[in-house]
């Protein structure tokens, strides 16, 4: 093992913040991530598609330490890989890594923001019942909608390389989109006006008066905003609207879900549980082949 990458997985459009740590710190982490023993049974699922915080995704380069693959997921002392799923020696490990000075040097409040998140999302997997909720009948179709189906996103393929820009407007890129940069004029800001004036760039329709209906041609996509704190936290995200009148996105490079923060059917973006996503910037229209997004 030559060095070790660490990201922190907890954004939906920016790209997340990544720390590569060298030999001997490296070998340190390792230590702390050897494996201990069975996940109990109750805690024996991977993280799931919600927004903010969902793991750190560690990589290591050149060949892996005994006992663990190349890359894996930990999260709440649990440890996730293909094939592998385990305990970790240290089961309170992310409150070591967030007090590591390259998780520091990403801004004065990011430890902060990142600490409550990991306990948002410990809660989260205690209370949830993965596979619980069933997708509802039609109740108010919107005929030019895109058909929710999530097998044609969350493949290996595709899924690490979309976000939620991308299913919002139902368009693969790989990789992941940003609001304005096939415009040049990307985003400058995680504020509403800006990202919402970048997307206006790639041709999507502002809808103020929308109020959720669904638009006579292309379909219904809403905008919200995690304001930032640090130059190193704040995020977009984007949803959108089903032919049965129902909401999905995909949150970062996790699956495509119908499910809000609640593991609740999303009928309206607005009310639904965003998470760290408290800013709702407004719905838009998508034309079907009249966008550009990379």
């Amino acid at each position: 093992m030559d060095s070790l990458q660490v990201t922190i997985d907890i954004f939906s459009g920016r790209e997340n913040p990544t720390i590569e740590f060298k030999r001997d710190e490296a070998k340190a982490i390792l230590e702390r991530l050897r494996p201990k023993g069975e996940i109990r049974p109750k805690k024996a699922l991977p993280p799931m598609p919600t927004l903010g915080y969902r793991g750190l995704l560690i990589e290591q380069s050149g060949d892996p330490v005994e006992g663990l693959p190349k890359t894996f997921r930990y999260a709440h002392g649990d440890m996730f890989g293909p094939g592998f799923a385990s305990r970790a020696t240290d089961e309170n490990f992310e409150d070591f890594f967030i007090s590591l000075d390259g998780v520091k040097e990403l801004g004065r409040d990011f430890p902060k923001a990142v600490k409550g998140e990991i306990d948002r999302f410990r809660d989260l997997r205690e209370r949830i019942v993965v596979g619980r909720t069933k997708w509802p009948p039609l109740y108010n179709p919107c005929k030019c909608a895109p058909i929710y189906e999530p097998e044609w996103w969350n493949v290996p393929t595709i899924q690490p390389y979309n976000n939620c820009y991308n299913y919002a407007t139902n368009y693969r890129t790989e990789p992941r989109a940003q609001p304005g940069r096939a415009a040049g004029a990307m985003y400058t800001a995680l504020s509403c006006p800006a990202v919402k004036a970048a997307a206006i760039k790639d041709d999507l329709i502002d809808t103020l008066a929308s109020q959720n209906a669904c638009p006579a041609k292309g379909h219904l996509v809403a905008l919200v905003v995690w304001p930032p704190t640090s130059p190193y936290d704040g995020d977009y995200h984007w949803y959108r609207k089903g032919q049965n009148g129902y909401w999905s996105h995909k949150p970062g490079s996790m699956a495509v879900t119908n499910l809000d923060n609640s593991d609740a059917l999303i009928s309206d973006p607005r009310t639904a549980n965003r998470g760290p996503y408290t800013d709702f910037c407004g719905f838009m229209v998508v034309k079907h082949g009249h966008i550009k997004i990379k």
